[in-house]
C-alpha cells in the first residue's frame, strides 16, 4: 500500500457516523484500549452533534470507504490575543498502513483546516516511549518539554 491508494484525507461532518465509528475501532486497536473506544459507544445523536461543533475536528484517511487512520483535535480560543490553537488529542493509523505517510497527510489536512479557522499553531503530546510519534512530530515541528498532569474533578475524600 502506498499513499497514492488513499482516496482522501478529510474532515468528518455530522453525516459521517459510520466513518467515525470505524475510526474509533482504529483507535481501539492502535492504542490497545477497547474499554475506552468500544465498550460504551455514544449514540448516533451524540456523535452527530459532536461532529457538528466548530471546536471539534475529526480528520480521517480513507482507502476507498475504509477508514485507515485519523485524528481528533480541539480548537482552543485564546484569551491573551484574538487567535486560536489546535490541540491534537488522538492520532492513529491502522497497523497495516503505518510508515506510509498517512499520519503526515492527516496533519497536513489539519494544517489547512487550522489556517481556515484562524489558528496560529497546532500542538500535540507524545508519550516518551512512543519513538515513532516523536520522530513524526519532530519532522513537522519544534519539540518542547513539558509535564502532563491529570487532575481529578472530584477531590479525594469527598
Amino acid at each position: 500500500m502506498n499513499l497514492s491508494r488513499i482516496h482522501s484525507c478529510r474532515a468528518l461532518s455530522s453525516a459521517d457516523l459510520a466513518a467515525f465509528r470505524q475510526l474509533m475501532r482504529v483507535f481501539a486497536e492502535a492504542f490497545d484500549d477497547r474499554a475506552t473506544y468500544e465498550v460504551a459507544p455514544p449514540s448516533d445523536a451524540y456523535v452527530a452533534a459532536l461532529l457538528a461543533k466548530p471546536d471539534y475536528i475529526v480528520v480521517a484517511a480513507f482507502e476507498g470507504s475504509k477508514v485507515v487512520g485519523g485524528l481528533t483535535a480541539y480548537v482552543l480560543d485564546k484569551g491573551e490575543q484574538e487567535r486560536r490553537e489546535i490541540y491534537i488529542y488522538d492520532l492513529a493509523v491502522a497497523e497495516d498502513y503505518r510508515r506510509q505517510g498517512i499520519a503526515t497527510a492527516l496533519i497536513e489536512t489539519l494544517r489547512d483546516i487550522a489556517l481556515s479557522r484562524g489558528a496560529y499553531v497546532i500542538f500535540v503530546q507524545a508519550d516518551l516511549e512512543d519513538a515513532p510519534a516523536i520522530a513524526l512530530y519532530n519532522s513537522l515541528g519544534r519539540q518542547e518539554t513539558a509535564h502532563h498532569f491529570d487532575i481529578a474533578v472530584r477531590r479525594p475524600g469527598r
